[in-house]
């Protein structure tokens, strides 16, 4: 794919990747992904933003083979998808140096042994100017790593914004043109990611307030030439109100569990509950955090297996636990053949939430007019709390 123009003296030297199907050993991506780098030539300097995963170098290098010269390699996080190439960049341009802030470049020492004095370290809100343009460096740690910044073209009003507002879409747009598709991959990306550091997102939404920003040029993903909408999910998906929506991720081995599933997602959609459910035996995880994202209450189905809960329930809730969503409700259902520590097990692995736990519904066997009406009283409660609590529709 060629160099594509954003604005005059702006362009994309990203690398589309159509076949990647896991990121990390660990994230689901169906659509693939983009690696994301920029170069920014001003009349008196040139700055390439970011670099591309070490698998598609040949491209970046593509698309650097007619740039006579390079004065900044800017790296706004140390992850490899992003700096992994950077080290071949500085054999192309030897005179570059590459600015970062300072965790960053601890980072990078170790992770690329690029030595130190190859480095231009910047603080916060420090600019750096090429010219007619000027770049101003915003410090957004946590989203998703501790040293993750972002950085602002002033004269075009472009935020260079890292993994901040990324999705993992591989297409050959270069700006956002299906809204709905990229708001799915946005907040499976947000979810998967950046949920756990929501409060810290927060502050750095804030932080962006005093820009003026017209474009947000994110390193996984579409350009948003139009971004008001994805800050405003942004701001939605990182405050502490929930949805009125919960979440059942489960299991069934020989069916009660599933008929218990069934039944209380009914009647929580009697009481005008929203309710997603999610077969952990054949669901796309990414779906799961994405319903995480927003969801009030959380509900975890399981059979009793060895005296505790299905590993793939209990792999649930580890992710529960890692991903931290804003949920303010918890409980358990399923059913055991003759005994156990299910909900005990359970109840251990998410310290992480700060959740209300709902009177949990297990049977012995198959679910029985009892165990119905168990339910029901469950729905009954999670309904009122909703109610209570304020929820959004």
């Amino acid at each position: 794919m060629h160099t594509k123009k954003i604005k005059d003296g702006v362009f994309w030297m990203g690398a589309v990747d159509w076949d990647r199907r896991l990121f990390d050993s660990l994230v689901p991506l169906p659509d693939g992904t983009t690696y994301n780098a920029y170069l920014v030539e001003g009349s008196e300097k040139t700055a390439l933003i970011d670099a591309v995963d070490p698998d598609m170098v040949d491209t970046l290098l593509g698309h650097l083979d007619g740039v006579e010269k390079l004065d900044y390699v800017i790296c706004q996080h140390a992850e490899q998808d992003h700096s992994g190439t950077i080290a071949l960049v500085l054999d192309l341009y030897p005179e570059a140096k590459v600015v970062t802030n300072a965790k960053a470049k601890s980072m990078l020492m170790d992770l690329l042994l690029i030595p130190d004095d190859k480095f231009i370290v910047v603080a916060d809100g420090e600019t750096l100017s090429l010219g007619d343009k000027t770049l101003t460096f915003i410090l957004t740690p946590w989203v998703h790593w501790p040293e993750t910044m972002s950085t602002y073209l002033a004269e075009d009003k472009i935020l260079f914004s890292c993994d901040f507002f990324g999705s993992h879409i591989a297409t050959s747009d270069l700006f956002v043109r299906d809204q709905g598709r990229v708001h799915e991959a946005a907040k499976r990306y947000f979810g998967e990611i950046m949920m756990p550091f929501r409060a810290i997102i927060a502050k750095n939404l804030e932080k962006l307030g005093p820009y003026d920003i017209a474009m947000i040029a994110p390193s996984h993903g579409q350009i948003y030439d139009s971004p008001g909408w994805i800050v405003d999910a942004y701001k939605d998906w990182v405050s502490g109100t929930a949805h009125n929506l919960v979440a059942l991720p489960f299991v069934s081995m020989h069916g009660s569990t599933r008929l218990m599933v069934d039944h209380l997602a009914a009647a929580l959609s009697e009481r005008e509950v929203r309710v997603e459910l999610f077969n952990l035996t054949v669901t796309d995880i990414g779906k799961l955090a994405m319903s995480l994202v927003d969801a009030g209450t959380i509900v975890l189905g399981t059979p009793t297996v060895l005296a505790g809960p299905h590993p793939m329930a209990a792999y649930a809730a580890f992710l529960a636990n890692a991903l931290r969503p804003k949920a303010k409700y918890l409980s358990i259902i399923g059913s055991y053949g003759w005994g156990g520590k299910t909900v005990e097990t359970l109840a251990g692995m998410i310290p992480n939430l700060k959740v209300e736990v709902l009177e949990p519904v297990l049977c012995k066997g198959l679910p029985t007019d009892d165990t119905y009406g168990a339910l029901d009283r469950l729905a009954d409660a999670i309904a009122a709390k909703h109610k209570e609590s304020g929820f959004q529709g």
